[in-house]
């Protein structure tokens, strides 16, 4: 099933300007669509092999409030 993992980047700016923390990922599949602060990924074994990560009050030293981490070998295109 394809599924798509949208950043809203207008949560992001509305949490910052009210101080609120609403999550701004959103997790789209043709069944339904879901809110969350993280998302794992997962293998067809089900290990993580990357994380989607909203942490607004603390951010990474560039400034970034959403990120992706994996300890696997990443390919750019």
């Amino acid at each position: 099933m394809k599924t798509i993992i949208h950043v809203n980047q207008h949560i992001i700016k509305a949490n910052l300007l009210h101080g609120t923390s609403e999550p701004p990922l959103t997790i789209k599949t043709y069944k339904s669509n879901e809110n969350a602060q993280e998302v794992d990924l997962l293998d067809e074994n089900g290990k993580v092999v990357a994380t989607v990560i909203h942490r607004p009050h603390k951010p990474l030293s560039c400034g970034a409030r959403v990120w992706i981490e994996t300890q696997n070998t990443v390919v750019t295109r």
